[in-house]
């Protein structure tokens, strides 16, 4: 039996443990990303757990993925707050114990509108709930916005890329991660393709992605290492006052971090990067196997760096290395968008063999993987983005 095969055999008899009916807080039916995360509902995870389900699945799922998003939007506060994640008994914070801190990530609009173009365009159950997405955007806008037009975590908490060092560990509003302000443009992207179904004048937001992506390429993008990455935006203000400083007060708002992380390529994968910038990223970076190019995918940390590190972790999950489902896929995203065919099938072809492996090897999948063995590291049971491994197996039939 082929890995594929494999994959598709494993997923169709295992991904109706990934459904929930409605309990307690949660008042709609949802998705949760597998066994090891039991009844939370979470905000990227649901997103693209959902997206991947939809290359497999034939029955009627809709109430379950309309439900991430109903779900979310009535835990939404007056200013546009809403919770990473959701379980039938609490909220991710108690917005009186931690007045600041991270929110719900930027893709809620994104889901939704993957919900209503697989739908057939069906719009209308999102009307009522439309204004609290831009809301929802609306927060980030006025509490996450640079003035130099990046958007930036609060703190390190639950950013998804859990350890990331370019947020990890670092100052509060300081970190302008090329992974948020990815996301940031493709579901500002995402706000304007609803509300023109909805007959809703969006031009501000249309505006906004316009001027975030002109951000990106201008303050992410380093032409010496031809490499997209975060910005340190910890700088003091100038002080007119200081005399020593008056003679040339700086004129740069963002330094680069140059630390090689994989939501680098996320660029690819949101269209920002030029072709031109896009070769360069894949050619002098992507492939050199001391960095990211390794037996089973795409390390999300450069083994070049100094926090490079595979081991088994929680409370952050360990990004520093190990290869994750999700990177894997949106980096193949990517190239498949700019049209590095060869290199998208030599991907697919590595990720298929390292999910067709443990399922043989240990009859489920695992959250991220050693790059160089293969061998699963942690939360046994994972299933979420992993099934994405199904669509790049579909690509490859095709291509």
């Amino acid at each position: 039996m082929s890995n594929y095969d494999l994959i598709l055999n494993y997923a169709k008899s295992n991904y109706k443990k990934m459904f929930r009916e409605p309990d307690g807080l949660l008042k709609h039916k949802f998705i949760v990303p597998g066994a090891a995360y039991s009844n939370s509902l979470w905000d990227w995870d649901s997103w693209l757990t959902n997206i991947a389900l939809r290359d497999f699945v034939t029955e009627d799922i809709s109430e379950y993925e309309k439900g991430c998003i109903i779900n979310f939007l009535e835990h939404m506060d007056e200013n546009g707050k809403m919770p990473i994640f959701i379980t039938p008994t609490k909220e991710w914070y108690n917005y009186e114990n931690h007045p600041v801190t991270n929110i719900h990530k930027p893709c809620l609009a994104q889901h939704a509108a993957f919900i209503v173009e697989v739908n057939n365009n069906d719009i209308e159950w999102l009307r009522p709930y439309f204004d609290k997405i831009l809301k929802f955007i609306d927060y980030y806008y006025n509490n996450q916005r640079h003035t130099c037009g990046l958007y930036y975590w609060i703190n390190d908490c639950a950013i998804g890329v859990d350890n990331d060092p370019s947020t990890y560990y670092r100052p509060e509003n300081s970190s302008a991660s090329i992974y948020l302000n990815c996301l940031m443009y493709k579901e500002l992207e995402s706000v304007c393709y609803l509300g023109k179904l909805l007959g809703i004048d969006v031009s501000f937001y249309k505006t906004e992605a316009e001027n975030l992506k002109k951000a990106v390429q201008d303050l992410c993008y380093d032409e010496k290492d031809g490499m997209y990455y975060s910005c340190d935006l910890n700088l003091l203000p100038i002080n007119p006052d200081n005399i020593l400083h008056s003679g040339a007060p700086r004129h740069w708002d963002t330094l680069i971090q140059r630390i090689g992380c994989w939501s680098g390529f996320m660029a690819m994968w949101a269209g920002i990067a030029t072709p031109k910038q896009a070769t360069r990223m894949v050619k002098e970076n992507l492939l050199d196997e001391k960095a990211f190019w390794a037996p089973y995918g795409v390390r999300t940390l450069s083994k070049y760096e100094k926090m490079y590190s595979i081991k088994k972790t929680g409370n952050p999950s360990c990004w520093l290395g190990p290869i994750w489902g999700i990177s894997n896929y949106m980096v193949f995203d990517g190239l498949v968008k700019y049209g590095f065919i060869a290199e998208a099938k030599e991907l697919a072809t590595k990720t298929l063999d390292l999910f067709g492996r443990d399922i043989a090897q240990c009859g489920e999948l695992h959250e991220y993987y050693d790059p160089e063995t293969g061998e699963g590291v942690n939360n046994p049971g994972f299933q979420n983005w992993n099934l994405f491994a199904i669509k790049m197996g579909q690509w490859l039939q095709e291509n």
